[in-house]
């Protein structure tokens, strides 16, 4: 059986479940009665809501004597590391869009990293259907985006066809309105090359994912580079130095069928797999024959750049909305999530009741503290800092390539809240349509909590990508918070008389009938310093209460913080307390005198 490799990308609600469960029906591969759930893209619950791929996944269908294999991909650039590997397994891509909303700019990084690598790309443009479809025009936008990332011209010469994945039909012909997606079946196979791999060498495979059984134990997917592999033949794990990290044997060989990893005696070349049987090989290592000792190129792992700590919640709440709330569950946790993703490294403390995670970015360390506390987790979590390093000129800190696309009249001041985080303007020029594309080499440490405050500076419209570009030298200070925090100086629950007096000495986070403790920020304060406040003073009763005069106390709505708000806003001395319920803001110490030794102390250091 022949074999096809490629990877689909594409924006969510562009309709690439609809298509793919399509290619699996019109292929055979589910019957027509059976029920299927969106599983193979996008099935995780934090991936459908925010809109972005998180796990790359594998799937596969049979047409006519040749096996399809499909990779999706993460979109998002603190997944980086992932995209560039999984699509070293395909040789080619397939950029799903919509017929009204276009090349967006989610599908821009994984489509500038396919092109880099030399993929060739088939255009789908899905929807064809839409009453306010505008085909020409999307099609004209995704030249313009393959010229911008600079494709090569056997990759501008791009085959193009015009899909409904809900009506089942794609066609050569833009007008087209029924058919079946035989065209596309045809166009893989036809335009997309097969493998180019060794089937007659000893066996080599490259790990590209790594996850997690109960029963088999760990799961390696990669594809198979060369040779073949049998059920139970001795195999060993090389680094990148070709060093022999492990040694065992495939006690398990697993090939995708549809949506599911079906075990098979024997993998050849150039098929996308998963493996089980060894315990210490991890992603980018070389799983071979035993006598292979030279490893395959491999993609390296994007070293750690942001940390945070973890730790048990101890605030007074601790306990009242989650389940699991002791150090030893949060270890079993973190070093689980560890396991299956290369890109975080966790560190216990000396104390046992807080560890360290490093990973790529905000985004992949929020996505991490999102699940974890959906599954019932209680955790005081820090202000992220960078990871510095020695390096030849004293101390180093990490920086990112920053690309922003904006609308002309908001580029001076993206360029000015991009000076005073001590970025540099690398390039800038105008990228159609009445927008500018500026690129910047800034210092990780200046574009935390950024984002928020880019998207209100442009009004939602601008775009921002984010590439780990280089250690480089230490930037010194970068301004903060301006502003400081009321804080609660007592506990029980919040009064709205209070809160109306309060009102005037900042921005409240609270609402009345909100239980509050000692040390809990309960709002921003409009000066710099922080402020002690009492948000439970009631008013007194008098005989003399002035009749109607309570029932003119409005209150404005209080804000609300989301997770990666709350994170980005907190100073050093404070903390987010995150549990399955509430996001809530601490100081580090709850107790006023704690607080004061901790800053003198902080001062004198």
């Amino acid at each position: 059986m022949s074999l096809r490799n490629v990877a689909i990308i594409a924006h969510v609600d562009h309709g690439k479940t609809t298509l793919v469960d399509q290619l699996f029906r019109q292929s055979g591969t589910f019957r027509d009665n059976q029920r299927v759930e969106e599983r193979a893209m996008d099935s995780n619950d934090l991936e459908k809501e925010r809109g972005i791929t998180i796990l790359a996944k594998c799937t596969s269908v049979d047409w006519q004597g040749t096996r399809i294999n499909i990779v999706d991909t993460p979109g998002h650039a603190d997944f980086g590391g992932e995209v560039e590997r999984i699509l070293s397994m395909v040789d080619g891509v397939i950029l799903l869009v919509d017929a009204s909303e276009g090349a967006m700019p989610q599908t821009k990084f994984v489509t500038g990293k396919a092109l880099a690598l030399g993929l060739k790309p088939i255009v789908v443009v899905n929807k064809v259907d839409r009453p306010d479809g505008r085909i020409q025009e999307v099609l004209d936008e995704v030249f313009d985006l393959f010229v911008s990332l600079e494709a090569n011209d056997e990759q501008l010469d791009f085959p193009v066809l015009y899909a409904s994945g809900r009506n089942g039909y794609a066609n050569e012909n833009p007008d087209a309105r029924e058919g079946t997606l035989e065209p596309l079946f045809n166009k893989i196979v036809s335009h997309v090359s097969a493998p180019k791999v060794d089937p007659d060498a000893a066996f080599t495979f490259l790990v590209t994912l790594l996850d997690r059984d109960n029963f088999v134990g760990r799961i390696l997917t990669g594809r198979v580079n060369s040779g073949t592999l049998k059920l139970n033949q001795p195999i060993h794990a090389l680094d990148a130095d070709g060093n022999v990290i492990e040694t065992g044997r495939a006690t398990k060989i697993m090939s995708f069928r549809g949506l599911e990893r079906v075990p098979v005696d024997e993998a050849k070349a150039g098929d996308i797999i998963s493996l089980a049987g060894l315990t210490v090989a991890t992603v980018a290592n070389t799983i071979a024959d035993t006598s292979v000792t030279t490893p395959l190129a491999a993609q390296p792992i994007d070293p750690p750049t942001l940390s945070m700590r973890f730790a048990v919640n101890d605030s007074p709440f601790a306990g009242r909305e989650g389940s699991k709330v002791t150090s030893r569950m949060i270890r079993d946790r973190l070093l689980r999530e560890a396991e299956s993703n290369v890109a975080i490294r966790v560190t216990e403390s000396a104390d046992k009741d807080s560890f360290e995670v490093a990973g790529r970015g905000e985004l992949q360390l929020g996505v991490l503290i999102e699940t974890m506390r959906r599954e019932g987790f209680e955790l005081g979590i820090s202000r992220p800092r960078v990871l510095l390093r020695d390096g030849e000129n004293g101390r180093e800190e990490p920086y990112e390539t920053v690309v922003i696309d904006v609308d002309e009249e908001f580029s001076g001041t993206v360029v000015e809240k991009m000076n005073l985080r001590k970025a540099e303007l690398t390039d800038m020029r105008p990228s159609g349509g009445g927008k500018t594309r500026i690129t910047f080499s800034a210092p990780s440490r200046g574009l935390i909590g950024y984002h928020g405050e880019f998207l209100s500076d442009t009004r939602g419209t601008g775009i921002m990508n984010r590439l780990f570009e280089k250690y480089g030298p230490y930037k010194g200070p970068i301004a903060g918070r301006q502003n400081g925090v009321l804080i609660s100086n007592g506990t029980g629950e919040a009064v709205g008389y209070a809160l109306g007096y309060l009102e005037e000495r900042g921005v409240l986070m609270v609402s009345p009938g909100e239980p509050i403790y000692e040390g809990m920020v309960i709002g921003e304060n409009a000066k710099t310093d922080d402020l002690e406040v009492n948000p439970m003073k009631s008013k007194q009763l008098t005989n003399f209460r002035a009749s109607g005069k309570d029932d003119a106390l409005r209150l404005t709505p209080p804000k609300r913080l989301t997770l990666e708000q709350a994170i980005a806003y907190i100073d050093e001395d404070e903390l987010v307390e995150v549990t399955p319920k509430s996001i809530r803001l601490r100081k580090r110490y709850l107790d006023p005198h704690e607080r004061k030794k901790a800053s003198r102390a902080a001062a004198s250091a």
